[in-house]
């Protein structure tokens, strides 16, 4: 009998091998429902590609010109810029610019502002022959961009161009002295000739912002003339007169 009794307790006693399986098992379902590795790298590039596919798609459907950056546009994706880089820049006397006029289809058409030479063929509907402005093609006119003057002044002699801005003395101010004067012309002087080079500086921002343009090269002066380029009428017309700035003061 008590050989039974002892078999008998043996069986129904689990083992130390059975206490260990559940617990093994146990452990095992718990590290397969919460594992503790973090976020992989291949989780992150998922979600940054993600992300940058529905950037492009908002960007293509909400920009009018289809733009998967939003309208930008780097250089490196145009190929005339790209061209012209591998090239490098060009360097023309304005005899030699004149040639690149849009007379000869194959050359590229160059306006060119304060010196610097910008490819406008993309636009030869404007600069182009027949276009509009076909008569800064192939110059540098930046006169004329600040004068207004589109026949007189399209040239690079910028001299004597701050006087459109300068008072014209229509009227004998007898409540300034003669230093006075002086000192009140130097000053007026300084702020004319501030004003031609934010104008200047405002047109070739243009050109060189413009989604269609880019910078090609520089013009070389050959020569310079002795005489400065006269003040067109138009711009005669533009100044102030100084009875009419004493009445505002």
């Amino acid at each position: 009998m008590s050989e039974l009794r002892q078999r008998s307790t043996a069986a129904s006693k689990p083992s130390n091998g059975s206490d260990k399986e559940p617990n093994s098992r146990q452990h095992s379902s718990k590290d397969e429902i919460d594992p503790d590795h973090g976020i992989s790298l291949l989780d992150i590039i998922r979600v940054i590609v993600t992300l940058l596919i529905a950037c492009g798609g908002l960007s293509y459907y909400m920009t009018s010109s289809e733009s998967l950056l939003w309208g930008y546009r780097p250089w490196y994706t145009r190929w005339p810029v790209v061209k012209q880089w591998v090239q490098g820049s060009v360097t023309l006397t304005p005899s030699q610019l004149s040639l690149y006029n849009g007379t000869d289809a194959n050359l590229p058409l160059y306006v060119a502002v304060n010196g610097t030479i910008f490819d406008v063929s993309a636009n030869r509907m404007i600069y182009g022959p027949g276009g509009s402005y076909n008569f800064f093609a192939g110059r540098d006119a930046t006169r004329a961009f600040v004068t207004g003057c589109f026949k007189e002044d399209l040239t690079s002699d910028m001299r004597g161009v701050e006087i459109m801005f300068l008072p014209v003395e229509d009227v004998e101010d007898e409540a300034v002295t003669s230093a006075q004067q002086k000192i009140r012309r130097e000053k007026e002087l300084r702020a004319a000739r501030a004003r031609v080079e934010g104008a200047v500086k405002r047109w070739t921002e243009f050109f060189s912002n413009h989604k269609k343009y880019f910078e090609a090269g520089r013009v070389v002066e050959d020569k310079v003339d002795e005489e400065p380029w006269p003040l067109c009428e138009s711009a005669q017309k533009q100044r102030p007169k100084r009875s009419a700035m004493m009445e505002k003061s």
